[in-house]
């Protein structure tokens, strides 16, 4: 589901498998490496962890398109487009494994 999203987002899945997918976005330098929940590959004390307080965020062009996109694909937002007073317009989309993903605009705030 998220590299789905990310692929709308004008990202997406640089490498998958049975169990795991790579995410990136082409102006990044970096990726993100999911792998599903109970995964035997990883050591035993690794595969059933949970990806607690960690959220990826990935910066968009527009966040209300992407957002559009996204919903029009079937994905459901756990957090609605929000608007922050220091000009972040972001929104968030959880994945069957409970990691939460976050889209972030950075807009122009009004001089102080």
């Amino acid at each position: 589901m998220v590299g789905a999203a990310l692929g709308l987002a004008g990202g997406g899945a640089d490498a998958g498998g049975d169990g795991f997918v790579s995410l990136g976005h082409p102006d990044a330098g970096m990726n993100v490496v999911l792998p599903r929940r109970g995964l035997e590959v990883l050591p035993a004390g690794l595969r059933d962890q949970r990806a607690d307080g960690l959220i990826p965020a990935f910066t968009v062009d527009d966040a209300a398109g992407t957002e559009a996109r996204l919903r029009g694909a079937g994905v459901e937002t756990t957090l609605p487009l929000l608007d922050e007073p220091w000009g972040e317009r972001l929104f968030q989309v959880t994945d069957p494994n409970g990691v939460t993903v976050q889209f972030t605009e950075w807009r122009a705030t009004a001089a102080a």
